[in-house]
């Protein structure tokens, strides 16, 4: 079966973090989940890679495109959401920074970005378009794509196109190596 396998990228350095356009590399226990990641999908029958530019995406993409001997694709439009000001940081640490404006973000979420940071409802149609983009790739082709990523483009897949609760997208999304299937005809069958 043809589809969208969208897989969120190995664990880092930066687990607590916000951790958004920063670029760090996976860490030993990422690589790790890599190799059971690469256990769980080996019955699939992916016919390209696209990935995030991010280096802990590409890590991830590339091992499962040099696994099943298929083209890795890099698409910027498949990057985090960028948290500005707030990159790097626990949500404690932005607490203390500013508590006002952290308060203020709670309260006005998704309508009020990160100080310096991207958009909400923009980070959404840049990932709207790649899933638009990607799905008439995974037709041309008559196989499984899989597109390596982050959490908060999952849940934008699981929320905008399966309907998801904010609450429910997260719960599915917080594991790295965490798995969400598009089928072809633009309906979510499954997340693990």
């Amino acid at each position: 079966m043809s589809g969208l396998l969208f897989i969120r990228h190995a664990e880092t350095d930066m687990v607590g973090t916000f951790c958004g356009q920063l670029d760090p590399q996976l860490n030993a226990r990422g690589f790790l989940q890599l190799e059971e990641l690469l256990r769980r999908i080996r019955v699939e029958d992916i016919g390209a890679v696209y990935t995030s530019d991010l280096l802990r995406a590409r890590t991830t993409a590339r091992t499962i495109a040099e696994a099943f001997a298929v083209e890795c694709h890099v698409s910027p439009g498949l990057r985090e959401i960028g948290f500005g000001e707030w990159e790097g940081r626990t949500w404690e640490q932005i607490e203390q920074r500013d508590s006002t404006y952290s308060r203020r973000w709670v309260m006005e979420y998704p309508d009020l970005p990160a100080p310096g940071g991207e958009n909400f409802h923009d980070f959404q149609q840049r990932v709207l378009a790649e899933v638009k983009y990607l799905s008439a790739e995974a037709d041309t082709k008559r196989r499984s794509i899989a597109v390596v990523t982050h959490a908060g483009v999952l849940r934008t897949v699981l929320t905008k196109v399966h309907g998801y609760s904010q609450e429910l997208a997260w719960e599915h999304t917080k594991s790295y190596c965490s798995l969400v299937r598009l089928s072809n005809s633009d309906a979510l069958l499954t997340s693990q």
